[in-house]
């Protein structure tokens, strides 16, 4: 299948990035399973796996526009931006990675990013993010009480990073976070900056657990993958799409800082394995590649998506 794939971002991210580094994990998953690939992307992007068109960033709102960048051969066109209508001759889909406000219109071809983020769209229709292991340090030994706890994202009150620098205080375990905006902390509280690549890697790899104890509706979560492909349990809420992600073998679900700070008292005994294992089974850029064939397969097959597939533990 011949599909392009368009971002209205330059690819690949520059520093964290998440939406980007889904586009271009799903690119390399589409090539891997066979399938060819243009990429519709901004000047200065770079994406081995796809035959690259650059379109200027002015051109993306513009379906009319965009579809003099689709080659004449083209199956479908998907985006992970959102347009009010496609291509008039070609088939689409477009990705949504964010939240909309209630009773915000949306192209009926449009896929969400987990079950929750589906239902609260007034949608079905859904495919989880998936990432490369390859890109992740597997710790296969088990976890030990004394190494570190990260936090690892935004330094937002929505995020919850407080739940975890209150803790920290309370207990004297030492916190590493790594985000976009320095505060000063001091004590058992150490903060790294932005991290990503390697850097970022080792940290989750090295971490006892993750704290990601989000005060909103998240549409998915990607840091909660990147910590299980490492081996890391994760720390969460009931919000969003965590409840999908996250069993009680490699984390725990919480509702208060109280219980969040009890159950962190034991995180660090689920299975390096375990955690891995699940993030194999059900998170990588080749289970994402493949349930978008699905997607793609069935609208061209019958005009309309299929919802979708949600996680045991949803």
């Amino acid at each position: 299948m011949h599909v392009v794939v368009a971002s209205h971002q330059q690819l690949p991210a520059k520093g964290y990035g998440g939406p980007q580094r889904v586009v271009v994990a799903l690119v390399r998953g589409l090539a891997a399973l066979g399938h060819r690939i243009t990429l519709l992307a901004p000047p200065g992007s770079r994406v081995t796996e796809a035959k690259l068109v650059e379109v200027p960033a002015r051109k993306f709102g513009d379906p009319a526009e965009l579809a003099r960048y689709v080659p004449d051969d083209a199956e479908l066109l998907h985006t992970h931006f959102a347009l009010k209508h496609g291509p008039a001759a070609l088939p689409f889909i477009q990705t949504f990675h964010h939240n909309l406000k209630p009773g915000s219109p949306l192209h009926p071809n449009t896929v969400f990013l987990s079950r929750d983020h589906a239902r609260r769209h007034g949608s079905e229709v859904f495919v989880y993010n998936g990432l490369d292991p390859a890109e992740y340090f597997f710790r296969r030994f088990p976890k030990r009480a004394e190494q570190f706890d990260l936090f690892l994202g935004k330094l937002h009150s929505a995020k919850g990073y407080h739940w975890a620098v209150e803790a920290a205080k309370h207990t004297g375990h030492r916190l590493v976070l790594a985000g976009g905006w320095r505060p000063s902390f001091t004590g058992a509280i150490k903060y790294v900056g932005e991290v990503d690549g390697r850097k970022k890697a080792a940290l989750l790899a090295r971490a006892r657990c993750l704290w990601n104890p989000a005060q909103w509706d998240e549409p998915f979560g990607l840091v909660t993958i990147e910590a299980l492909l490492s081996g890391t349990p994760v720390l969460g809420t009931h919000r969003g799409a965590l409840p999908e992600l996250i069993t009680a073998e490699v984390g725990a679900l919480c509702d208060t800082m109280d219980a969040m700070i009890a159950a962190a008292q034991t995180i660090h005994t689920r299975s390096p394995q375990a955690c891995r294992a699940l993030a194999e089974r059900q998170f990588t850029h080749l289970v994402m590649a493949q349930e978008y064939v699905r997607m793609y397969r069935c609208l061209l097959d019958t005009g309309k998506l299929p919802p979708g597939r949600p996680t045991a533990a949803a």
